[in-house]
């Protein structure tokens, strides 16, 4: 039972007991249950599984994942099994090659990531993506993802605060420093299977954080794994996204700490923060 696993997981790395409490109370519902959990979904939606006692809009959103695609790619992530080049390679049209682009490009490791990536335009952006392949490859996500796709929360406002994201990168790079973190031991580009990455679970301002260093192939190539921060967030609504967070190495932000794709925002940011400390 993934939610039972989820719990299970998550009390290991300290994470928010409600947060864990949640996932077990859920866990134990659909245990009870006299029907499959793939028939209230086909037939009730979303909704038929929100009814359901302890079964929030975020757990049914995680069920939904599971039943549509048979993964549940925040599990695979916490307990570092996640692939995400690997997964990619499921999508008709994207290959090895294709998919390590992808990921390297976008710094998504999810499929909904990836979908939505398809359709704002950063996807048509990597190489080897020409118009023919994005249509062929949001043809293909759409019958992947089905209803899990169409029943989505887009995120409000565009997610968290830079201010917020530099705050938690903040924190994690601080414990992470001071070995105040579990470790996971990621399967990707660890051959000796070793226990190396700290992860950090923390709830603030109304979002729920995972942090940990990023484990992709330019990370490694650059020296950059004990730099570079991916964060997850999402909301009560399951409302999700991701950012990478890294030291700026040019420009007016050198030496600062920026997220990747809002380094406006963090420029307005620190010009802030630099005229509250002169006044």
């Amino acid at each position: 039972m993934k939610l039972q696993e989820m719990s299970d997981l998550l009390q290991q790395q300290g994470a928010n007991p409600f947060r864990i409490n949640a996932y077990r109370r859920a866990g134990q519902t659909l245990l009870g249950l006299q029907r499959d959990v793939s028939d209230i979904l086909e037939l009730e939606g979303l909704k038929g599984l929100v009814a359901l006692p302890g079964v929030g809009k975020g757990i049914a959103t995680a069920i939904s994942e599971i039943v549509t695609t048979g993964r549940w790619a925040q599990l695979d992530r916490l307990r570092g099994s996640l692939d995400p080049v690997h997964l990619f390679q499921t999508v008709p049209g994207i290959g090895p090659n294709l998919a390590e682009r992808i990921h390297e490009y976008l710094h998504v490791d999810t499929l909904e990531a990836l979908e939505s990536a398809a359709y704002d335009g950063r996807l048509s952006r990597v190489k080897g993506i020409g118009l023919r392949r994005l249509t062929a490859v949001q043809a293909s996500l759409a019958a992947m993802l089905g209803r899990a796709r169409r029943e989505r929360h887009p995120i409000r406002d565009g997610g968290p605060e830079v201010s917020l994201l530099l705050r938690i990168d903040r924190l994690y790079l601080e414990q992470a420093a001071a070995g105040e973190l579990p470790l996971i031991a990621p399967r990707r580009l660890n051959p000796e299977g070793s226990a190396w990455l700290p992860i950090l679970h923390t709830e603030q301002d109304g979002w729920q954080f995972t942090a940990m260093y990023s484990n992709t192939a330019r990370a490694h190539q650059l020296k950059r794994t004990r730099d570079w921060v991916v964060i997850y967030y999402y909301d009560e609504h399951h409302q999700e996204g991701q950012v990478t967070l890294v030291t700026e190495t040019q420009g007016p932000l050198l030496g600062r700490r920026v997220v990747r794709g809002r380094e406006q925002a963090c420029s307005q940011y620190y010009l802030a923060a630099s005229s509250t400390v002169n006044r």
